[in-house]
């Protein structure tokens, strides 16, 4: 069941504290490859500090509202480097309950980057690439697993690419894709956004 804040004094005492301020919910992501110097720094300080103080309680709580609360929380993890809560971002992640956060726990287990990680991510990809009708995160938990191939058995990746493999499959099907769209297109998405992780945590 997924926690409103408009309903819920605590849920919304921590949506203040660290989803909404500057609109950081909006700014997590893409965006922030689109930033200015001035306001990506802004940004990189902010979650820098909020990563070190914020508790596992908290962390929790934000991951039962919905997906503002949930995409903030993911990369609070990624930047503490939270590894308990693999399992549960890989959960979310597989449940893909609502939109808008799949990235930031794609982000997140692509940083932490082990064989359990890579396995949470092939999951996702084994039960979504035979969705061709869900224009889901696909594309971006692929990114991520390719991205855990620099790791110790992290070659999971290769089963999804052969040729009539199910990406490709998927990529035919998928009237939301183009047929030639490359992988390497959302791995080096990943890294960039895993290297603004980096960035955010060298002081945590």
């Amino acid at each position: 069941m997924i926690r409103h804040a408009h309903e819920d004094p605590e849920l919304l005492a921590l949506v203040r504290r660290y989803v909404t301020p500057e609109r950081r919910y909006l700014k997590l992501g893409g965006p922030l490859l689109r930033t200015q110097s001035s306001t990506y720094d802004r940004i990189v300080r902010s979650m820098r500090e909020d990563a070190g103080v914020i508790t596992a309680d908290e962390i929790s709580t934000l991951l039962e509202g919905g997906w503002r609360e949930r995409r903030t929380a993911a990369w609070l993890v990624a930047v503490s480097r939270r590894t308990e809560f693999r399992e549960r971002l890989g959960e979310l992640l597989l449940a893909s309950e609502v939109c808008c956060a799949g990235l930031a726990y794609c982000v997140a287990l692509a940083g932490f980057g082990t064989p359990r990680d890579a396995d949470l991510l092939a999951a996702y990809l084994d039960r979504y690439l035979r969705r061709p009708d869900l224009a889901y995160d696909q594309p971006v938990a692929l990114g991520a697993l390719l991205y855990t191939a620099a790791h110790p058995g992290g070659d999971q990746a290769a089963r999804f690419l052969v040729p009539g493999g199910l990406w490709h499959q998927w990529l035919e099907d998928a009237s939301h894709m183009r047929p030639n769209t490359a992988p390497g297109t959302y791995l080096s998405l990943i890294r960039r956004l895993c290297a603004f992780v980096d960035e955010c945590a060298e002081a945590t």
